[in-house]
């Protein structure tokens, strides 16, 4: 009963609050009306904004409207106004994608379930180079921030996106596209403070040579403030990481565009890790650690127009990382070469082909927690695609068949065949269907790694006294050369209306169906008098499914107020499975009060969850549900001076979004509020 009444209150407190809120952007909507009437604003329109060119989808130029897949575009615009500093909290927005803050330094990121510190079945990419690391198969979000300015657009696909970007594309494909340098001529300045964004500094400069030539480079600091434990100490994770890149975009001739681009980052991530103390093994420690991380890439890009009706790109990148921490000692060498061609065939058939290769070169040498044996590896991956989109009843169907061919040096050769259907009943009415396979491959750690923890404590009677006492539990993880490649099933169907120019909805239904899904299996348990030592080796140990639906509204009743909702429902047969909170819901709303004053809120709801953690007796870790709100006041001081005060988590003092699957503790999110200017010249 006090559960419920507590429940109920916290309810009621929450509603309450934000009825004030939404009462008093309307209040300032109507009190501006007069004065926004007058207003020249930019904004695109419903058809405009389903309308907008993506990539991601086909690997050519199509309409977003027009993709028979689960595709959602995040724009600058959304960016700006969102108040977000960092790519992970802006794929808030994006239904069916859960973001869960574990730390001032880490994210949790996935599309469709399976969230964890390193979600594997998530291909990112920035501007087509893949940010995926094979270590443990997952993204490093810390290191793989952008100036916020210069992207153009972030693609996001929901479902496998194999048949074109490859293995490791399974549940989702992010892609974030930045400007074309000749929309960044001239001058940008920003700089902003607070509580947890301690300090952020950033500097643009763009500029041409001659009228086919355009250039820019940038630089970017960040420092962000330390996080609490649930139990209200510091958890000292605060960080800063310092970044510099340059872009080149030149038409060559009328048929020859070149890109050639780079960056380079250098930071500091401070950590508190619970570690095995190998001066007092078996026992742990906690252990203040300072990771060190760079890296710098270059990308070139050559675009080619053969004619009207076929053309090719020729994309080559090297990138290099390094990673210095207690955990894991890392240096990374990557080299991409990526070959595509577009053409028409006939009036029916739309072709796309292409070839990659691509060649890594690790070194774990001075790892001092995890083993990874060899300590250094070189691997070979080869692969091709073709897809035919083809059109029927004069292009109201489209067809779209294909299949990525791969081979890689740990699960060998990979076939992932998909199949799209869309029918354009007419201009308002969108259907498609698809089903499609991808597979995940094996990690370098899943391969050849070997990591000890120390978990829950537990009571053993030893000889010769038979007297029980409580020790540690020490679990040696051990990786296995022959685990296989995890594979999906998917089957999908969406459905894209817009009634009106001031009203659109898209929705999406799947069904996932998930086999060789890795485990880790208890083998031999030795009794040492002082520990229990139990081995447990990574298989290929479960099948799972899940389905669910995603729904995303745009409502914009007139260019003065927009309004973005988006609801995700996930479910499986196993629902004491990690990373699937059920229910996601956000809503933003954006009001341009005048000419000058610019209010955004955007409200969110994370069903409860759980997460994969080994200091509990059953290895999981439950996170309750949680709401919130961010809110943005922005003000054109001139028309090359702006200010923006945002507030964030305002609903909760703190709340717990995630816990790394080991070596942390669990830490809060904090009510944050920051200031930043903008100086553009």
């Amino acid at each position: 009963m006090n559960r419920t009444k507590e429940l109920s209150r916290y309810f009621w407190e929450k509603l309450n609050f934000i009825f004030s809120i939404v009462f008093i952007m309307n209040f300032c909507f109507y009190f501006n009306y007069l004065s926004a009437s007058e207003l020249d604003l930019i904004h695109l329109s419903l058809e405009e904004l389903m309308n907008i060119k993506v990539t991601s989808v086909s690997k050519k130029s199509q309409h977003l409207s027009e993709s028979a897949a689960a595709i959602f575009v995040i724009t600058g615009d959304d960016l700006k106004r969102s108040g977000v500093t960092n790519i992970p909290d802006a794929l808030r927005m994006v239904p069916g994608v859960t973001v869960a803050r574990i730390d001032s330094n880490k994210w949790a990121v996935n599309v469709r379930g399976f969230n964890s510190r390193f979600a594997a079945q998530l291909l990112v990419l920035i501007d087509g180079r893949s940010v995926y690391t094979p270590t443990y198969s997952g993204v490093y979000w810390e290191v793989n921030d952008i100036l916020l300015e210069d992207v153009d657009r972030i693609e996001v696909i929901r479902g496998p996106g194999a048949t074109l970007w490859g293995a490791n594309a399974v549940n989702g494909v992010i892609n974030i596209i930045t400007k074309h340098t000749k929309e960044t001529h001239g001058g940008l300045v920003s700089a902003g403070k607070g509580n947890v964004e301690k300090n952020m500094a950033s500097a643009r400069y763009g500029n041409c040579f001659g009228e086919d030539s355009h250039w820019r480079i940038y630089t970017k600091h960040q420092e962000r403030d330390e996080f609490k434990y649930l139990t209200g100490g510091n958890a000292d994770d605060n960080w800063k990481i310092t970044q510099f890149g340059f872009r080149m975009d030149s038409a060559l001739t009328p048929k020859d565009n070149l890109t050639v681009q780079g960056d380079i980052y250098e930071g500091d991530i401070n950590q508190a890790l619970n570690l095995v103390d190998k001066k007092n093994f078996p026992y742990m420690g906690v252990f203040p650690v300072e990771t060190s991380v760079s890296g710098k890439n270059f990308l070139t890009r050559w675009q080619h127009t053969l004619s009207s009706r076929s053309d090719f790109s020729l994309q080559v990148y090297y990138d290099t990382t390094k990673r210095i921490e207690d955990i894991i000692d890392e240096k990374r060498d990557n080299f991409d070469m990526d070959f595509q061609h577009h053409f028409a065939a006939g009036t029916r058939h739309d072709i796309v082909w292409g070839v990659r290769y691509r060649y890594t070169d690790d070194n774990y040498a001075n790892s001092i927690i995890s083993d990874i044996d060899p300590t250094s590896r070189q691997d070979h991956l080869y692969s091709a695609f073709v897809q035919d989109e083809i059109s029927f009843l004069r292009d109201r169907v489209h067809l779209t068949i294909g299949s990525k061919f791969e081979h890689n040096d740990y699960s060998g050769y990979e076939v992932q065949p998909s199949a799209r259907l869309m029918w354009a009943a007419n201009s308002r009415h969108k259907i498609w269907g698809a089903v499609s396979k991808a597979v995940r491959t094996p990690s370098r750690a899943e391969f050849d790694g070997k990591l000890s923890y120390v978990a829950t404590p537990v009571s053993v009677a030893f000889p010769p006294s038979f007297v029980p006492k409580v020790v540690p539990l020490v679990i040696d993880m051990k990786g296995n050369e022959h685990f296989d490649a995890e594979e999906l099933m998917a089957y999908e169907m969406g459905y894209r209306f817009i009634p009106t120019h001031k009203f659109s909805v898209d929705l999406t239904f799947f069904y996932n169906d998930y086999e060789n899904l890795r485990m880790f299996e208890n083998g031999e348990t030795v009794s040492t008098g002082t520990a229990i030592i139990m081995e447990s080796n990574l298989v290929n140990g479960y099948s799972e499914t899940s389905y669910g639906g995603e729904v995303a509204i745009i409502l914009k009743p007139s260019d003065f107020f927009k309004c973005n909702l988006a609801y995700s429902f996930i479910n499986t047969d196993n629902n004491g499975i990690w990373g699937f909170p059920r229910h996601q819901v956000s809503a933003r709303g954006q009001f341009n009060l005048t000419k000058t004053l610019e209010l955004d809120a955007w409200l969110r709801y994370v069903d409860d969850t759980s997460a994969s953690y080994v200091f509990t007796d059953n290895f999981q870790y439950d996170i309750d549900d949680y709401l919130t709100m961010d809110l943005r006041l922005g003000w054109k001081i001139t028309p090359q001076i702006e200010l923006s005060l945002v507030g964030q988590n305002l609903l909760d003092k703190t709340h717990m979004e995630f816990v790394q699957e080991a070596f942390s503790r669990a830490t809060e999110v904090e009510r944050s509020f920051y200031g930043k200017l903008t100086y553009q010249f």
